[in-house]
């Protein structure tokens, strides 16, 4: 099986944080509109014949759309994968960024609270991801690496520069 090339960047939307094609993203709709209104009406053909009320076929009907929603949601998952680029970066990429990062840590209420604190269980996960070292350093240091980065620019907000 050939490995599909991306598409164009013209062609991508974010939509709910993700990223989407559009024009898959168009056919996933019409797979959700077909299935789910196909379904509704299926039932509600069938359901008049079996319910006394039509009251209630069509408030089982409407179930059966629902359902058929999550069959089309279903569908188009394994249709179209995900657009999106995961991006790992490791902690020690960027030490100014990481001492930022703990001097904001160290002025939030209770600050960073020392490793003995911690239960076993995660100290061992701040090992696998070698960021055990970095709670290990005196907080001055931290503190000190924070201020000698470089400063914002006017304005600029901490959500903006992470």
């Amino acid at each position: 099986m050939e490995a599909k090339s991306p598409a164009p960047s013209w062609r991508l939307a974010e939509v709910w944080s993700d990223t989407v094609d559009l024009r898959q993203l168009a056919w996933a709709i019409g797979i959700g509109i077909t299935i789910s209104v196909a379904g509704f009406y299926a039932a509600s053909r069938w359901l008049r014949g079996m319910v006394a009320s039509p009251e209630l076929a069509h408030a089982y009907a409407m179930l059966a759309g629902l359902a058929g929603c999550v069959i089309a949601g279903v569908i188009c998952a394994r249709l179209f994968p995900p657009k999106r680029e995961v991006i790992e970066h490791s902690s020690t990429h960027d030490p100014a960024w990481r001492a930022e990062v703990l001097a904001e840590l160290a002025e939030q209420p209770g600050g960073l609270g020392t490793l003995a604190d911690l239960p076993e269980s995660v100290v061992r996960e701040l090992k696998e991801l070698d960021l055990y070292d970095l709670f290990t350093e005196p907080p001055a240091t931290a503190s000190t690496a924070a201020q000698a980065s470089s400063p914002r620019p006017q304005g600029a907000s901490k959500e903006a520069l992470a």
